[in-house]
């Protein structure tokens, strides 16, 4: 029983982490199309906040993943985890934190 469970907890380790190259390009090109639509193109804010690291500084990582995930009830903000994993939406907040795109 225990070697099984090493070997689950293996296999979802090697599944989670960073999106692979192509993925990555995909997530990209919807932080720079979908949200950009909402949050401007350069993510300097639009209908929807700046999304920039300065701007973002304050908020906790769980709080921007959670955000990303399940939307914003009352405003604009769509929940995008039909589309992505919280380990993308952890990438992808990475990549606001750092660099804004």
């Amino acid at each position: 029983m225990k070697k099984w469970l090493l070997l689950m907890l293996a296999a979802t380790s090697a599944v989670a982490g960073e999106p692979s190259p192509e993925r990555q390009s995909a997530l990209r090109n919807l932080l720079n199309h979908d949200c950009g639509a909402c949050h401007g193109l350069t993510l300097k804010g639009g209908l929807g906040p700046a999304l920039l690291p300065e701007a973002l500084a304050e908020k906790s990582d769980d709080f921007l993943i959670t955000t990303i995930l399940n939307g914003r009830p009352g405003t604009a903000m769509p929940p995008w985890q039909p589309f992505m994993t919280r380990d993308e939406a952890t990438w992808l907040v990475g990549i606001l934190l750092t660099s804004g795109q």
